[in-house]
């Protein structure tokens, strides 16, 4: 009897490019299934629910599928229902809220996955997981107490309380924008002398004068070194300043899953580029594919939804032969 749970692809990741990889693989005629440790579009979904994208709507785009909002540039809420409405469109295969443990391949030159819930079997299998998964930590004492965060959702939760945001990048700002003007007393601490270079530019002249009127206080060249219950120590070029303090937003940054990477066999270089094809996005296992922010290794913001949607096209023509 035929194994019920073999594909010619399997992709891990239900977010925009490995929906866009199933719609490709469908389009050709290849039977497939996306598996997703989370929710639709996780990464999306775990985005601040106010954020707005720095893209337009239209390089956000798959499957051909127009994105019809009313401002040039969506946000979140618009672009998770985009997605959905993506999938249940081209009535995608996605098995969500179920974990890859492990991919290897037989002596048949076949994958055998093993998840949280089943086996599969699969000719090829692509990895679209983003970079979302693991947050960078800041290695400082007090880092594990509950007040403190990698990932920042509604700024209503800080509403009068003392909040120090790590880090001015975009998430950076966003976090202490909306968190000041839900009534937060906002420090940010910056470990450069300035803000990140690839702040918004509608967002950069906002926060500026915000730091300059005196209502978001930044701390630039200092770090954070010890959180407690009830107050931070901050390493300021002036010494350690110590101020009372009820929640961290650390936004300092994330990283794919290396290790997940090195478990399916991917190689990766002191550089943490993982290794694959440009031509092809096949890695240095045959028929294990790359696509998406997945494949900058630590540079996130070398690929983002729009320059790496034409990965799924290169994937499947590769796979066809």
């Amino acid at each position: 009897m035929a194994n019920q749970n073999h594909y010619d692809v399997l992709i891990i990741g239900a977010g925009p490019i490995g929906m866009a990889c199933a719609i490709e693989a469908k389009k050709a005629n290849l039977s497939y299934v996306i598996i997703e440790k989370g929710a639709l579009v996780n990464s999306l979904f775990n985005y601040p629910v106010f954020m707005t994208f720095f893209s337009t709507s239209q390089k956000l785009e798959i499957g051909g599928v127009p994105f019809v909002t009313i401002n040039p540039k969506p946000n979140r809420n618009e672009a998770v229902e985009y997605y959905r409405r993506v999938a249940e469109k081209f009535d995608l295969k996605i098995n969500l809220f179920e974990r890859v443990q492990q991919v290897v391949k037989n002596e048949a030159d076949v994958f055998e996955i093993k998840t949280s819930k089943t086996d599969y079997t699969a000719g090829n299998v692509i990895v679209a997981t983003g970079f979302y998964d693991v947050p960078l930590l800041m290695n400082v004492p007090g880092e594990d107490l509950p007040k403190v965060t990698h990932y920042y959702k509604d700024p209503h939760l800080y509403a009068f309380q003392n909040v120090v945001v790590v880090g001015a990048n975009n998430s950076g700002v966003d976090a202490a924008l909306e968190t000041y003007r839900k009534g937060a007393n906002v420090t940010m601490v910056v470990r450069s002398g300035e803000l990140g270079p690839h702040v918004k530019y509608w967002v950069r002249p906002d926060i500026q004068n915000r730091i300059k009127e005196g209502e978001v206080a930044a701390l630039f060249d200092s770090e954070l070194v010890e959180i407690r219950e009830g107050e931070v120590d901050i390493k300021t070029p002036e010494g350690i300043k110590t101020i009372p303090n009820d929640f961290v937003i650390a936004m300092t940054g994330y990283q794919p899953d290396f290790s997940m990477l090195r478990k399916f066999g991917i190689d990766l270089p002191e550089s943490l580029c993982p290794a694959y094809s440009e031509e092809t996005m096949e890695t240095n296992v045959k028929g294990l594919y790359l696509a998406g922010v997945v494949c900058g290794g630590l540079d996130t913001h070398k690929l983002f939804i729009e320059n790496s949607r034409v990965h799924a096209e290169m994937i499947v023509r590769n796979i066809l032969g």
